[in-house]
């Protein structure tokens, strides 16, 4: 019989791990020819539609710069985290928490206006995704639980509530029935970027100065070695004097207070009130922006922009080609796929081995051991 075993390899190749992304996306456009040819629709075609057409004009610009904001925030987040070895898979409900947290000024106190407003509203959405993301990490510290599992699991909690409140006691009550919460204030809205030629907000310039804070966290500051150390080595962590339980705090909490703060820009700019869904699963599709852009904080703002093109081409193919939108989701698994197969095959080697089944001792012997 034979076995497969991954060894890893003495010392990794620095070229193919900076061509990985870009390996991982040619081999993603190539199955999604495939798809698209099984499909019956014509590649070159469906890519044009796909890829080209969504950033044509101006205003679509303005659009895969909304979709991008979001991904980019919680994927630098989400970069601190894995970096330190602690796997925050919980950013969606992070990002709907701090939604919910941010909101509750124009939604309770809808009287209250002025310049107070959103910078309220931004502070209360990165607090309410900080503390979301501080319950996987009390749970990691205190019991020792398994921080996916966990994080994972309050991303449930975190949509039902929503749909609970917008349902419920924050329905708006000249809304029809709707489940949806009153218009925000204008004070409560995040100013449009340039409103002249389109609807990006302030959002993506969050995203962008976040991206810049954490690559200078991470780079040249003593918390980001402490980060890469205690990810790469706990025990030399440990023998520095890093406190493991620390970290796994500071990583949690400062990537749900990215996240929230994606989650209440998008709900105040993007959306402008509650409702029962606030995300296509911007939480999800951040794991594979962050990882594919290697966990730096400056390549997740080029691969955050790649991950908005799948959302906007989605839709694009949908009315043009009358395929799914459900196709974006398949391009984006495909591309998660390929970018950790191809990450896996940079620091470890396939070995093929092979072993001889156990044999059976005879009868006779077996008497003479009784």
């Amino acid at each position: 019989m034979m076995r497969l075993e991954l060894v890893k390899r003495p010392q990794r190749s620095m070229l193919f791990s900076a061509l990985s992304p870009f390996i991982a996306f040619a081999l993603t456009i190539v199955a999604g020819a495939i798809l698209f040819a099984l499909l019956g629709v014509n590649p070159l075609k469906a890519f044009q539609i796909y890829f080209l057409e969504p950033v044509s004009q101006v205003w679509q610009l303005h659009e895969l710069a909304i979709k991008a904001a979001p991904l980019i925030l919680i994927a630098v987040g989400l970069s601190v985290c894995y970096r330190a070895n602690i796997w925050n898979i919980g950013a969606e409900g992070q990002f709907i928490l701090g939604g919910i947290v941010g909101s509750s000024i124009p939604v309770l106190f809808p009287q209250f206006e002025g310049p107070l407003v959103l910078p309220l509203m931004l502070l209360f959405g990165m607090v309410g995704g900080a503390a979301y993301a501080a319950i996987p990490a009390l749970l990691k510290t205190r019991f020792n639980t398994n921080e996916i599992l966990t994080s994972l699991m309050l991303v449930y909690v975190a949509q039902l509530f929503l749909d609970w409140l917008v349902r419920g006691p924050w329905r708006d009550p000249k809304g029809f029935n709707f489940p949806q919460t009153i218009q925000f204030n204008d004070s409560a809205i995040l100013p449009e970027l340039m409103p002249a030629s389109g609807r990006a907000n302030w959002g993506f310039v969050f995203a962008l100065v976040a991206a810049v804070l954490v690559w200078i966290l991470m780079s040249r500051m003593l918390k980001g070695f402490e980060v890469r150390v205690l990810g790469s080595s706990p025990r030399a962590g440990r023998f520095a004097g890093f406190g493991i339980n620390r970290m796994v705090f500071f990583a949690f909490m400062l990537s749900g207070a990215l996240a929230g703060l994606a989650g209440i820009s998008e709900v105040s700019g993007a959306i402008g009130q509650l409702q029962p869904v606030i995300s296509p699963g911007y939480g999800f599709a951040a794991i594979i922006v962050a990882f594919l852009g290697r966990l730096n904080p400056l390549g997740i703002v080029a691969a955050g922009l790649v991950l908005a093109l799948t959302y906007l081409g989605g839709e694009a193919v949908q009315s043009a080609l009358g395929i799914s939108d459900k196709v974006a989701r398949v391009f984006q698994g495909m591309l998660l796929f390929f970018v950790l197969g191809c990450d896996t095959l940079i620091h470890y080697r396939i070995r093929l081995i092979g072993f001889a089944a156990p044999k059976l001792e005879s009868a006779p012997k077996l008497e003479e051991a009784r």
